[in-house]
C-alpha cells in the first residue's frame, strides 16, 4: 500500500515521482466522485497519474485522460494498466488548446483537478494549473456539465461560480471542495463525511440555538462548519427528536453542545465535560488530579513550539488512568473525556 501521512491513498503499488503521489486523490474519495459523476463519457482534464481517471473508467463508459507533461501521462497509463482498466483514451496535449477541446467534444461530462503550486500562499481560480475559470471559458459552450476540485481552504469571496460547493472531510481532516456546474449543481452548498458518504446540503433550516456548556460537546466533521451548515446539521436531528446547540468557536474548532448523548456521522468527535477553569495552570492542575488525569491532549490556541512543554508541565505528577483533552477559548478552559 501507497500512504501519506493522513491515510491510505492506494490499494495498489501505484507509479509515480514524488509530487504526483502528493496531488493525488486517495483512492476512496476518488471512488465517491466517480459514483457521483457516472455518465458515458467523461474528461478528466490534467488527469495526473490517473489517481482519478481509474475510478471514472470503473464508472463510465469512456473516459479521456488529458495531460501536457509525458512523464504523467506515462504514470498514468501504468497504473491504469496495474488497476486493470482499458476503456480511457490517453491525450498528451494542453487541456485549453482547440485541439484537446475538438478530441474530448463528445464527452458529457469535463472534469479537472488543477494542480497547485506548492509554495503558493494564497490560491486562485486563475492560477491553478490548468485554470479553472479559462477552461469553463473554453467548454461551457458545449458542455455545460463541469466539475472542479478546488483547494478547500480558499474563501468563497473567491469563488464566484454559479456551482454547488461541496466540502468533503475524510478521517475527521478536511481533504476536498469539488466544485459541481451544470445540471450537476444539486445545491449551493453540501458536505460529505467519508467513510460513509453521509451527505448534508443547504436547507432552510432554522437557525442554530446558542446554549450555555452542557454535559456533553460535539466537534463537528471539518466539512460541515466549512461548508456553513450547522444549522443543517441541527435541523436534520430536531427531524430526528435530538436538540443540539452551538457552544463556541474561533478559527481553529467548533464546538456543539447538548445535556444528553447524540449520535451523527456528521460529528467528528463527541466528549464528556468533566470540568471547566480559567486559564490558570495551578487551578487547572488541581482539577486534572480531581478527575483521575494521567495524559492530556491540549486544543488550544498555543505556540506549537511550546505544546509539549506545557503538556509535560500538565501531566507532570498526574497519577490517575484517564486522558483528558482540554478545550481553550481565551481565558475558559473546557476539560472533556473524549467518547468517540
Amino acid at each position: 500500500m501507497t500512504r501519506d501521512k493522513r491515510t491510505t491513498k492506494f490499494t495498489k503499488p501505484i507509479v509515480s515521482n514524488k509530487e504526483g503521489l502528493q496531488l493525488a486523490t486517495p483512492e476512496i474519495v476518488a471512488k465517491y466522485i466517480a459514483k457521483r459523476l457516472k455518465t458515458n463519457i467523461i474528461a478528466d482534464l490534467g488527469c495526473g497519474i490517473a489517481g482519478q481517471v481509474i475510478f471514472f473508467a470503473r464508472e463510465c463508459r469512456k473516459v479521456y485522460a488529458v495531460d501536457k507533461d509525458p512523464e504523467k501521462l506515462h504514470y498514468a497509463k501504468e497504473n491504469c494498466r496495474l488497476y486493470g482498466v482499458d476503456n480511457v483514451e490517453f491525450i498528451l496535449g494542453d487541456a485549453l488548446s482547440p485541439e484537446v477541446k475538438e478530441k474530448v467534444s463528445d464527452a458529457d461530462i469535463i472534469f479537472s483537478d488543477p494542480a497547485r503550486p506548492l509554495s503558493e500562499k494564497e490560491r486562485t481560480l486563475e492560477t491553478l494549473k490548468p485554470p479553472i475559470t479559462e477552461i469553463i471559458k473554453i467548454y461551457s459552450d458545449i458542455i455545460p456539465d463541469l466539475a472542479f476540485h478546488a483547494p478547500p481552504q480558499m474563501p468563497p469571496e473567491r469563488l464566484k461560480l454559479d456551482c454547488e460547493r461541496e466540502y468533503l472531510s475524510l478521517n475527521g481532516q478536511l481533504n476536498r471542495l469539488t466544485l459541481y456546474m451544470g445540471s450537476l449543481k444539486c445545491c449551493d452548498r453540501s458536505a460529505v463525511v467519508l467513510p460513509g458518504e453521509k451527505r448534508l446540503c443547504i436547507s432552510d433550516a432554522s437557525h442554530i440555538k446558542e446554549s450555555q456548556l452542557c454535559e456533553y460537546v460535539y466537534e463537528p466533521e471539518p466539512s460541515v462548519v466549512k461548508a456553513g451548515l450547522l444549522d443543517d446539521l441541527a435541523g436534520t436531528l430536531a427531524h430526528e427528536q435530538k436538540e443540539i446547540f452551538f457552544f463556541k468557536s474561533d478559527e481553529r474548532r467548533t464546538l456543539l453542545t447538548a445535556p444528553m448523548l447524540v449520535k451523527s456521522q456528521f460529528f467528528k468527535d463527541i466528549y464528556r465535560v468533566v470540568g471547566r477553569t480559567e486559564m490558570d495552570m495551578a487551578k487547572l492542575k488541581i482539577v486534572l488530579r480531581s478527575q483521575n488525569a494521567k495524559n492530556v491532549v491540549l486544543r488550544l490556541d498555543i505556540d506549537p513550539g511550546k505544546y509539549w512543554d506545557m503538556r509535560k508541565t500538565l501531566e507532570d505528577g498526574l497519577n490517575g488512568t484517564r486522558t483528558l483533552h482540554i478545550f481553550g477559548f481565551g481565558n475558559d478552559l473546557i476539560m472533556c473525556e473524549k467518547l468517540r
